[in-house]
């Protein structure tokens, strides 16, 4: 949320309820609502997949899919990253055109938009690295470290793909101005290929390409519900719900798809990893039934105490997003090692009980973490764009700003990439791969110091972005 902030950036209860009181009618509260419930089900997902195991070796873990096959089904519930880059284009469709109305060019806009993402990130990871070293100083154990920090930083492979399709959202709203549903029918298209190349053929890498290709394809989805080519009316909404759950269906039982829609480590064959034609006819589904719902669920939001609830979770979403796991490494630590928690056999009347407590001692964890860190966040909601000339730059300088934008952006992306990729036996002192933080460091840095550079030289500033 960025109406425009004066005093406390903190989002305190009364701020809040003055923002939501003068949020414009033509915002598209449902996809504010959506994007909430997306995040918190992707994080008590997670919680609920993880299975601590402790005995006198220490602290360990299995993913609950692992072993309770019956679960599987369940992912299809839990698996809404679909709907979050759906409302993603959205906002990105709506942002990208208030912006181009403000004169805000496109360097300013992808300057504002990534610092709303890396703010936080970059908070995340510099406290990660700052205590990975701290343990190690104190004589913790290498290992120990390393799968704590690989479990912590889980969250970033979502939001180093986020990032990538933000930074492509100014070329693809392009595309999709022109021709519309066509593109992310050809990218429907491309998944299925690549599909094609690596289960049919077995092709080394054949499905590389789907990691950007899907989440593309359900953004530029988000680009035709925000302008209107994908109505909300049941004859467009409904075949598209019946249409990707049928297909969903077959893919599973009849074809080469897992049912699980998440990971299940040691498996052959994934649905996101790369994601496949099964997953994105799950996102057909889920498009299809939030357009069905979108009319009763915006009359619901109308009402001030819903959306102001709505409005202070969003204010602060990424954060509880970015930290969730590592309330469970702090949960683990101080609930199995000290007997606390008891250890049922998995799957146990006793264990399925025992999720309960479990959830609300990682959600009051949760809850401090985001004490600590969520104000990064909220601030940098605050940080509006800035105008500048038809030809995209604030002065003399355009060309090597928009230069530096692009290696700062690369070096952020690959940096996060390089994180990402870092598996659990990773055990340097930072409990992170130094190059890969070093550059996204550094290409933080770069884009922090351009922000900067602009809005000191701009032409002023301009009211922020409604979405």
């Amino acid at each position: 949320m960025s109406d425009g902030a004066a005093g406390d950036a903190r989002p305190k209860a009364r701020g809040l309820r003055s923002l939501a009181e003068r949020t414009p009618p033509y915002r598209e509260r449902w996809a504010d609502l959506l994007r909430a419930v997306a995040i918190l089900l992707v994080v008590t997902g997670h919680w609920l997949a993880t299975v601590v195991i402790y005995d006198r070796g220490g602290l360990d873990g299995v993913h609950v899919l692992e072993v309770l096959p019956w679960a599987h089904r369940l992912s299809w519930f839990f698996q809404v990253m679909p709907v979050f880059f759906l409302v993603g284009g959205f906002a990105n469709a709506a942002s990208l055109r208030s912006s181009r109305e403000r004169g805000v060019g496109r360097r300013d806009w992808l300057l504002s938009r990534t610092d709303r993402l890396l703010r936080p990130t970059t908070a995340f990871l510099v406290v990660m690295a700052a205590s990975a070293m701290v343990a190690r100083a104190l004589g913790a154990d290498p290992e120990s470290i390393g799968r704590a920090v690989w479990l912590a930083r889980i969250p970033l492979w979502f939001l180093t793909v986020y990032v990538g399709v933000v930074v492509l959202a100014p070329a693809m709203h392009a595309l999709h101005r022109r021709w519309g549903l066509a593109v992310p029918v050809l990218l429907a298209v491309l998944v299925g290929a690549g599909d094609v190349a690596r289960l049919g053929f077995d092709l080394p890498h054949g499905g590389t390409a789907n990691f950007v290709l899907m989440w593309l394809a359900v953004h530029q989805i988000g680009f035709a519900w925000q302008d209107g080519r994908l109505p909300t009316r049941w004859t467009v909404a409904l075949p598209l719900f019946t249409g990707g759950l049928g297909c969903l269906v077959l893919l599973t039982l009849a074809g080469p798809y897992p049912v699980s829609m998440v990971a299940v480590p040691g498996a052959e064959v994934q649905n996101t990893s790369p994601p496949t034609v099964a997953l994105l006819s799950l996102a057909a589904a889920q498009t299809g039934l939030v357009l069905l719902l979108r009319d009763r669920a915006d009359r619901w939001l109308r009402r001030t105490r819903v959306w102001t609830a709505v409005v202070g979770v969003n204010a602060v979403i990424l954060t509880a997003f970015l930290w969730h796991m590592t309330a469970v490494v702090i949960a683990a630590g101080a609930l199995y090692p000290t007997g606390i928690f008891p250890q049922p056999p998995i799957g146990s009347a006793e264990w399925v009980l025992l999720r309960l407590p479990w959830l609300a001692f990682l959600a009051v964890t949760l809850a401090f973490l985001m004490t600590l860190f969520g104000w990064v966040e909220w601030r940098g909601r605050l940080r509006p764009a800035h105008r500048t000339d038809s030809r995209g730059g604030t002065g003399a300088h355009a060309g090597t700003y928009t230069a530096l934008t692009i290696a700062g952006l690369a070096g952020a992306q690959g940096g996060l990439v390089g994180v990402t990729l870092a598996g659990p036996e990773f055990h340097a002192p930072a409990g992170l791969p130094a190059p890969a933080l070093l550059a996204y460091l550094g290409g933080v840095l770069v884009l922090h110091l351009i922000q900067r550079q602009v809005q000191d030289g701009g032409a002023g500033s301009a009211a922020p972005s409604p979405t």
